[in-house]
């Protein structure tokens, strides 16, 4: 199951792909990681897909990560009298702790976190941004506001804040359930919904205690200015486009998206473009043009990872999605041009010994023309050091942790094979050579360059380069 391309696929499962056949379909198709959305899946059916992923995982003796993606704090206005109300721009509006019905005057605000954190000149966003409200008083108890762009509000219609900093955390009641049932189920990434500050990332980390990973998916405007610390502190992040494009001006986002993308890769750390790729794929077996367009572009902008949504976990044609995505990355990355956008995008390797041990393996299998870096990772750092030099040649990292294995999945031009720990270097170089080879990533007579920590078997210590010459014996 070697893919022909760097840039991986995520797939959100759901009432279309939910079970092992379909599964293991869309994992052919080119899936290397498989999504589940707890805004829409019980604790059972979400047991029931991991088992199901676990079953692929054995059948095709490949790593496969699992995102289990948490809803977040959900923000929604109260009932209207006749189920909705008619607000007219330039009308005054006021949200209120009362909950009795609203009226086109007032409604029901059921979040005294709201009432704490907007002040007068704040933004409100109303139904996915479709109507705008400006704050004009703020109260412990009421928010008066100006309807800048009205329209037809709905009972339960989300609020969006783009200009608050809310006191509450970006784990609810309900998301410390489901993280503890994910945790449970042994899965790899947790999706930390509506991250605003560094501290939500480090409350979810409490939980996890190394468990699983946690992804910040950036989709507030208070996410974007606080990135560098956010990035310090998270294992990876999700340009969430959806919610962002509400919170911000939609034709920042694109700007944004190539910003985060920079900013991880310099970190070093994972970065998934989401939010409707390839929306049209719902309900049609071919893509738009531009949504092609808007695909290739995350991959040239460098994106470890791109993601399907509602086309696999809800749409018609879910396996034609995949195939589609595994089509354009491949494409693109055989472009020259992208290999002049990713040494161009080059991030200068950090004062550290794995830095630069990675950066000197990417210019060793370049300059020599080598058939694959090979890496052994115990934790799966050393694979994303050397993933972050965006090598042209392939990353085969070796571990003997099935987690590391799986959370590499994620992760830019990694090929992962779990195989037990070298008993010396002798042993290392041998398998290095056999499993390259194994899996059509070296020919007899090809070079690789093995990069690995000595001692063997001690996280965090890459300290070694070896270029070794892949004899006909591997074939044996």
């Amino acid at each position: 199951m070697r893919r022909l391309r760097r840039t991986k696929v995520v797939a959100t499962l759901g009432p279309a792909s939910g079970n092992a056949e379909m599964i293991g379909r869309l994992f052919k198709a080119g899936a290397d990681v498989f999504r589940i959305n707890m805004s829409h899946t019980p604790h059972d059916r979400m047991r029931e897909m991991v088992a199901a992923i676990r079953s692929v995982e054995k059948e095709y003796s490949r790593p496969i990560g699992i995102l289990v993606d948490l809803q977040g704090p959900k923000l929604r206005v109260g009932a209207f009298a006749g189920s909705s109300a008619m607000l007219d721009n330039g009308a005054i509006f006021t949200f209120d702790a009362d909950n009795a019905p609203g009226d086109a005057r007032r409604v029901h605000l059921p979040h005294p976190e709201i009432f704490e954190g907007v002040q007068a000149g704040h933004t409100l966003l109303l139904d996915d941004g479709k109507i705008r409200l400006v704050a004009i008083e703020a109260g412990k108890n009421k928010i008066v506001t100006r309807v800048e762009v009205g329209g037809k509000l709905s009972d339960r219609k989300g609020v969006s804040l783009p200009d608050s900093i809310l006191p509450f955390s970006a784990l609810t009641p309900k998301d410390r359930s489901d993280l503890d049932a994910a945790l449970d189920a042994s899965i790899d990434w947790i999706g930390l919904s509506f991250v605003q500050r560094p501290d939500d990332i480090a409350e979810a980390k409490k939980i996890t205690r190394g468990r699983a990973a946690v992804m910040a998916k950036i989709e507030k405007p208070q996410a974007v200015q606080r990135i560098d610390e956010i990035m310090d502190l998270t294992d990876a992040i999700m340009v969430a486009r959806g919610d962002l494009g509400v919170e911000m001006p939609l034709e920042k986002v694109p700007g944004i998206q190539k910003q985060l993308t920079r900013a991880a890769r310099k970190a070093g750390k994972p970065v998934v473009v989401a939010t409707q790729m390839l929306e049209s794929m719902i309900t049609s077996p071919v893509p738009t043009r531009a949504e092609v367009s808007d695909v290739a572009t995350a991959i040239f902008d460098g994106a470890d990872a791109v993601m399907l949504s509602a086309e696999s976990a809800a749409g018609q044609f879910p396996v034609e999605a995949v195939s589609t995505m595994n089509r354009i990355a491949e494409e693109v990355e055989s472009e020259d041009t992208y290999h002049t956008i990713m040494k161009a995008q080059h991030a200068e390797p950090e004062a550290t010994g794995a830095d630069a041990i990675a950066a000197a393996a990417r210019q060793i299998a370049e300059t020599l023309d080598l058939s694959a870096i090979v890496c052994w990772t115990l934790s799966g750092s050393t694979g994303l050091r050397v993933a972050r030099e965006r090598p042209q040649v392939p990353i085969v990292a070796l571990s003997p942790n099935v987690a590391s294995g799986r959370k590499l999945s994620v992760a830019w031009g990694i090929h992962c094979i779990v195989t037990e720990d070298a008993r010396d270097t002798a042993d290392m170089v041998e398998r290095a050579c056999r499993l390259a080879f194994k899996d059509g990533f070296a020919k007899s007579g090809r070079r690789v360059i093995i990069v690995a920590g000595v001692p063997l078997g001690t996280p965090g210590a890459t300290n070694m380069l070896r270029i070794a010459f892949v004899g006909p014996e591997v074939a044996d």
